[in-house]
Formats: C-alpha cells, structure tokens, sequence
C-alpha cells in the first residue's frame, strides 16, 4: 500500500474555552449624577462617561435602588424586593436577613462581582433604614456602599 487517496496531516492542538483564562472588562457607562437626577454632562455639554470600577458601582447603586417588577423595561433579574422584605413579621432580625439576601442576589447577577458581606443596619425609627455592606468587583479592592430606604 502506497500513497492513500486521500491527503493526511496533523491538527495542532485545541484549546478549550474553558482552560483559557478569561479577561474581565468592566463596560463604561454615561456617569449619572443621583443627586442631581440627570447624567453628568461636561462644559461642552457632552455626556460624561464612568470607567470600570465607576462604572461598576453606578451599577451596583442602580440595583439596589431599583424595586425588582416595578420597571417594565427591566428583566426580573434587574433590583430588589424591599418592599417584601419589609413585610417580614416585625421581626428586625428578619426584615434584615431578607434585605440582606435581596441585595447579595441583585449584585451577584452580575458576574464581576465577587462577593457582597459585611451588612450593618442603622434605623431611624420606623420612617428609614441604612444599609452599608461591602461589595467587590473582581479587578479591585472592596468598596463600602451605603443606601437609605
């Protein structure tokens, strides 16, 4: 048997996706301005962008201010359910357990966050609440948040 009809010749190696270390990105996003109520604009009147971890903890602050189902232009995935959390039995213990639990899921939809812990709870009688925890995106350190409900 000589020459076969049909050529032959060796492949390289495949990588798999999976055994590729995969690069994280944080997206820019137009810098919004919470206590004006408006995205950020320069002298030029241009919007202004928010890079990487900016970005990432607009994001977070846009989730944890948002009531999950109240927004129709958003998935199910988008907020929190305060409201339900704070029909919890009038128990403290467990209005912040659920508060707790909305928050880590809202922030953990997304995939560059690596962990959300450290709660800490500061009522104001029955009219608010402050929540401060400890969020951290994967290329950085933990950054404290605060929200006042």
């Amino acid at each position: 048997m000589g020459q076969s009809l049909y050529p032959t010749f060796n492949l390289p190696a495949v990588v798999a996706d999976n055994e590729r270390p995969k690069k994280r990105s944080y997206k820019q996003s137009f810098f919004f301005d919470y206590e004006v109520g408006d995205f950020l604009r320069d002298g030029a009147n241009r919007f202004v962008l928010a890079e990487g971890r900016e970005a990432f903890c607009q994001w977070c602050l846009k989730q944890y201010a948002t009531e999950r189902g109240t927004k129709l232009a958003y998935s199910d995935k988008i907020g929190v359910e305060i409201v339900r959390a704070a029909k919890e039995e009038n128990d403290i213990a467990a209005v912040e357990s659920a508060i707790q639990r909305t928050i880590t899921e809202a922030l953990m939809v997304n995939p560059e966050t690596e962990y959300v812990k450290n709660f800490q709870f500061l009522w104001n009688g029955a009219d608010s609440l402050q929540v401060s925890f400890v969020v951290k995106g994967h290329e950085w350190d933990e950054d404290t948040l605060t929200v006042t409900y």
